[in-house]
């Protein structure tokens, strides 16, 4: 028994200085992260060459060869793409306009799966509630014949919760048709003043008919107006669905040195919305996590376990999560976490983790990074079917003040992002990502791990 736990004694005291050495490590990676150019070069690449990236549109087929090829010439094996069937909606000419009393132009764009209008468009009067519980609390056929516009403001938070209890009335078209509306028209879904309207996928439930997003301003007109009277708008939305469709998701590798079939995946979405150049959304989300794991293959000797970037190529219309988590559902077991980056690039405030990791604490703080006591619970929205399959998840907050400013909206460019805080994302998950490659600890059965 003696000798049994002499051994024990000396495996630990081993183990503890290499531990360590991963601490150290893992700062190192931090500290270059925040002068290291490979974010910023990969985004303005993407916003630059690519461009805006719908599902079904030529440029989104480009990013395609781009992420391959960007992958590649990180130093990444493995690269491949994974096809799945998606239709593809497809926007074309849109306008919007008072009629009476005061005729003037309304800055909208057409929601992702909306209906076009007939041809030659819709003329009606408006009917404007405060809020989306406003409008549901109206009778059926009571908004017969009238375009039905919602004017509910989002509030302004760090965490991003204001767009959650905000974005239901983007998708509420069928509940406005169920009351007899022939159209719909929401203020966007945005925290900003700014006069570009946001888009964003409409997909509620019930009878679809044409639905729109109002710039922020011109939401607050319908209201104004409405107040003084009746007011008649005419609304044009063409649009299109191409059933044939395919959409893909694009992976490579940096390989672990021991454990090599026990993988991280992280990563961002390829696709993004039309009107902006995808920085935000989610061009600075594969930016940061590609750059990430760069980082970690230069270092001379490789983690344990492998490391794999994700391109999810469908995330606002969804599909590319599930089509994933069906691909690799044998990988299950040996998936160790997952996480995705898709909230922007401003700075990271708070990491979460099934279980604690040694020395994160310390390497965490000279960022200003809490690392809550708290698992996460939701890491994003192209590794929900991975959650749901039983792979952990890791959580990483950015600050999301000032994101709905612009995101889903023509000023989702690289105009908009901050260098410093782009690479204090990459600082945040190469030092993250590293010590769970090299900590060898078991994450299922965690909480947070389902």
């Amino acid at each position: 028994m003696s000798k049994i736990l002499l051994a024990f004694v000396a495996a630990a005291a081993l183990a503890a200085p290499s531990f360590a050495g991963s601490v150290e490590t893992a700062a190192a990676l931090r500290d270059k992260a925040l002068t290291d150019a490979t974010a910023w070069n990969t985004l303005e690449s993407i916003t630059t060459e690519i461009g805006p990236r719908p599902i079904g549109s030529p440029a989104y087929l480009r990013s395609r060869e781009w992420a391959v090829a960007k992958l590649k010439a990180l130093g990444f094996t493995a690269v491949h793409v994974e096809t799945f069937p998606k239709p593809a909606w497809i926007r074309g000419a849109e306008s919007a306009e008072v009629v009476a009393p005061f005729p003037q132009k309304l800055a909208i764009i057409g929601l992702g799966s909306s209906l076009p209008t007939p041809k030659g468009g819709i003329e009606a009067p408006v009917a404007v509630f405060g809020s989306y519980a406003e409008m549901l609390e109206q009778p059926p056929g009571s908004l017969k014949g009238k375009i039905a516009v919602v004017n509910q403001p989002m509030t302004r938070t760090q965490d991003g919760s204001g767009y959650g209890a905000a974005v239901e009335a983007r998708s509420g078209d069928g509940e406005a048709a169920k009351r007899g509306a022939v159209a719909y028209l929401v203020r966007s879904i945005s925290t900003g003043t700014g006069r570009a309207p946001h888009t964003g996928s409409s997909g509620g439930p019930g009878p679809h008919i044409p639905a729109a997003a109002l710039g922020v301003p011109d939401a607050d007109l319908l209201a104004s107006l409405a107040a003084r009277g009746t007011v008649r708008v005419r609304l044009n939305l063409a649009s299109s669905i191409n059933p044939k469709a395919v959409s893909f998701n694009i992976s490579g590798e940096i390989k672990g040195r021991e454990a090599a079939d026990e993988v991280i995946v992280i990563g961002g979405h390829l696709d993004s919305w039309d009107p902006g150049t995808g920085a935000i959304d989610a061009g600075a989300g594969i930016a940061i996590t590609t750059a990430a794991a760069k980082l970690i293959a230069d270092l001379p000797v490789h983690p344990r376990r492998t490391i794999r970037v994700v391109l999810w190529g469908s995330e606002e219309n969804g599909g590319s999560a599930q089509a994933y988590a069906e691909a690799h559902k044998a990988e299950v077991p040996k998936l160790v976490i997952a996480g995705e980056s898709d909230l922007g690039a401003d700075r990271v405030y708070q990491v979460a983790l099934p279980q604690g990791i040694p020395g994160l604490d310390e390497v965490m703080a000279p960022l200003k990074v809490i690392v809550s006591p708290e698992p996460p619970r939701h890491g994003g929205s192209d590794i929900a079917g991975l959650q749901k399959a039983g792979v952990p998840i890791l959580g990483v907050s950015n600050d999301a003040t000032r994101y709905f400013d612009y995101h889903h909206s023509a000023d989702d460019t690289l105009a908009i992002v901050d260098r410093a805080q782009l690479n204090q994302n990459v600082a945040v998950w190469a030092s993250l990502v590293y010590l769970i490659a090299e900590s060898g600890i078991d994450f299922h059965g965690k909480p947070g791990a389902k």
